[in-house]
């Protein structure tokens, strides 16, 4: 194959002015983005080759802002406290991983906690690794932590959350702690431990997400449903068809 200029090129290598082309930028900034590294480039004689998996790779990588973990970073604040409802339990384990990345590229310290949950801890580590998060090198580094919790129905979450939260505060990080439930839950029992959980987010640079499937939820009337949402700072709803994040604001004088 030779381009316009008669040079032989490789299959599957692209000139700056095919880049140039495809992308919509001008060929300058190709062999910017090429000197820089952001781009991976071969030299090729005189000339400037992209592989085209390289482009594709680095084209995803530009698109973060529409990825779950994008729209979350966004939307997500410290301190906050959030309530998500997914339609099923693949839905649940990709908004856990976006969740962490967010906590992840902020430098905060991950928490993981499970119980409420069918899987084992070696399955969710697997699954959040298959989502994009680095759960086995961040547990290395000491910034991912997954913790047990031996009865989730009883009400301790808050003061497990809280003894990480003591260990942490002298190191100044913010704390991003998930808690799940695949497990059928009633309402009483969700609001008593999220109280708790609001006590700590007001008082710390702490961000909590509770989520559940919504077989998990499936017995909560609409009334029982505007509770468990009045409850939080914010809302997520995640389905197949589609993501839809809202944020309480107060209800304006007359």
């Amino acid at each position: 194959m030779e381009n316009a200029g008669g040079t032989a090129r490789e299959p599957g290598l692209l000139g700056a002015e095919d880049v140039a082309g495809l992308v919509g930028v001008k060929e300058t900034t190709v062999y910017r983005w090429c000197r820089e590294g952001k781009l991976p480039c071969l030299k090729v004689g005189k000339h400037w080759r992209v592989r085209r998996e390289a482009l594709e790779d680095f084209l995803k990588s530009s698109e973060r802002g529409v990825t779950l973990a994008g729209q979350l970073g966004s939307f997500l604040r410290v301190p906050d406290s959030v309530l998500a409802i997914a339609q099923n339990v693949d839905i649940l384990r990709r908004l856990d991983a976006a969740f962490f990345r967010v906590g992840e590229a902020g430098g905060g310290l991950l928490v993981k906690f499970y119980g409420g949950e069918k899987d084992p801890a070696d399955e969710l580590r697997a699954s959040l690794e298959e989502n994009g998060l680095g759960a086995g090198r961040l547990e290395r580094e000491g910034r991912f932590l997954m913790r047990p919790e031996t009865d989730p129905l009883e009400g301790g979450r808050g003061d497990a959350l809280g003894r990480i939260l003591e260990e942490e505060t002298e190191k100044g990080r913010t704390v991003w702690a998930s808690f799940d439930w695949a497990l059928q839950v009633d309402l009483e029992t969700a609001l008593e431990q999220k109280g708790r959980l609001n006590e700590l987010v007001d008082a710390r640079q702490l961000v909590v997400k509770t989520a559940a499937i919504e077989e998990a939820i499936d017995e909560w009337g609409p009334a029982q449903l505007r509770r468990a949402q009045s409850a939080h700072a914010a809302i997520i709803l995640a389905s197949e068809s589609g993501l839809f994040l809202s944020r309480a604001t107060p209800m304006p004088p007359s």
